[in-house]
């Protein structure tokens, strides 16, 4: 087994991780996934929402978010990648300014704008940033889509604590305003760094045999891989739909509860916010052990045992009274599942169904996990509504990562695709 990373590849494209990497980590899935926990108290108490019915916000989240990937692939083609980033970035930036003044009153007014900053910003949802990434790496796919993908880690370590500390000073209104000047901050570097390999650079990296004269691997007709139809009867695609909606739902349920659940247990919010930090820092960890292993050991084997981690976090959780320290873990626990499940889809789509028709599966697969993860919301506030506390939730959490993990094995070996004429 190889020991380094090809480094020309690496050195080659190292401008194209660095934008993904902040794309990823201010995407609206990574930053009010992971900070929504500092809102919901701040919510409760200004404006007398109950906590169960807060939680829903998360299932617009979702909702929106499958919207915009299934648009975003037609934009993409009709516009261009770089064209649609840009716009969306813009009317994200836009998107966040406007909950300052909109949100309050009904609750319907926080659903309605979690279901809109999706769709208005469809462009910058991560699922561009992989393509990207995709495009321009394959010998180091699988790490360089972990590191591109720690920008959520990055998100979740730094996020909560940043948007606490908003929220204490000037109210909840304070971390809609920082992501409005973040997404304008990210406007000019995209501008000057985001661009697609040449043909030369993408045979190179993934086939030496077979080249045409076409200057741009936009179209699909020059990539390697399943047509989209193939793809989508394929059983191994709905093997990974199944298995990754079951883990992200759980992992969804266990970091928009973690913070109001420490704080139920005692805990100030920014000493909750402190042992979320755990999660930020695993994840990135996560991530990068992963997506090396990745490369060079079998992906499904990989993938089951990383993806079993939460459901350790949630054991340690159920055992009543724990420690901070023990509480620390059982987050870091959690942050290395959550740190895989991501780049283990986008890496799995692009290994098991090839380049062709990337960005429609891969749109079509984070749909259906992003339906899973706009239910489980729902699910998971009828379970607190009804019992109380966390317990059912942290049982279902547990062994539906568990089920998730295992389901992967059943995946087989990896195809070999040859590039299309």
């Amino acid at each position: 087994m190889p020991v380094i990373a090809d480094l020309a590849e690496l050195k080659q494209g190292w401008r194209i991780l660095l934008l993904s990497v902040m794309g990823i980590a201010i995407s609206i899935n990574a930053v009010l996934l992971y900070g929504f926990g500092t809102l919901v108290v701040s919510f409760e108490k200004d404006f007398a929402w109950e906590r169960s019915a807060i939680q829903i916000a998360i299932t617009f989240l979702y909702g929106g978010a499958v919207i915009g990937l299934q648009l975003v692939g037609w934009l993409n083609l009709r516009f261009g990648l770089k064209t649609v980033t840009l716009v969306s970035l813009l009317t994200m930036a836009i998107g966040y300014l406007a909950c300052v003044w909109f949100i309050g009153g009904s609750i319907w007014t926080l659903y309605i704008a979690f279901g809109l900053l999706p769709i208005i910003g469809m462009g910058a949802l991560a699922v561009t940033w992989t393509q990207l990434i995709n495009l321009w790496f394959f010998k180091n796919r699988g790490l360089a889509l972990a590191i591109g993908l720690s920008g959520t880690g990055m998100t979740a370590a730094i996020a909560p604590n940043v948007m606490a500390w908003g929220v204490e000073q000037w109210g909840w209104q304070a971390p809609f305003v920082m992501l409005f000047l973040v997404n304008i901050l990210m406007i000019p570097i995209t501008l000057l760094w985001f661009n697609l390999p040449d043909k030369q650079n993408v045979s190179n990296s993934s086939s030496n045999t077979n080249k045409s004269n076409q200057s741009s691997v936009a179209t699909s007709e020059i990539m390697p891989g399943m047509s989209f139809y193939e793809g989508c009867v394929s059983r191994k695609f709905w093997i990974c739909n199944i298995a990754m909606s079951l883990v992200v739902a759980s992992v969804v349920g266990m970091v928009t509860n973690a913070v109001p659940l420490l704080m139920d247990r005692g805990f100030s919010i920014s000493e909750a916010t402190m042992v979320f930090s755990a999660f930020g820092f695993s994840l990135i960890t996560g991530r990068l052990f992963v997506g090396y292993l990745l490369d060079h050991i079998w992906p499904p084997g990989v993938a089951a045992v990383s993806l079993i981690m939460p459901a350790l976090g949630c054991f340690i959780f159920l055992q009543g009274e724990a420690s901070l320290g023990m509480l620390s873990v059982a987050i870091a626990l959690i942050g290395l599942g959550a740190g895989a499940e991501f780049d283990i889809a986008a890496f799995l789509i692009a290994r098991y169904f090839g380049l062709r028709e990337y960005g429609r599966l891969f749109g079509m697969h984070q749909s259906l996990i992003t339906i899973s993860s706009a239910l489980a919301p729902l699910l998971f506030a009828a379970m607190i509504a009804a019992s109380g506390s966390y317990t059912t939730m942290l049982i279902f959490c547990s062994i539906s990562t568990l089920i998730g993990s295992l389901i992967l094995l059943f995946l087989g070996p990896l195809p070999q695709f040859t590039r299309q004429a």
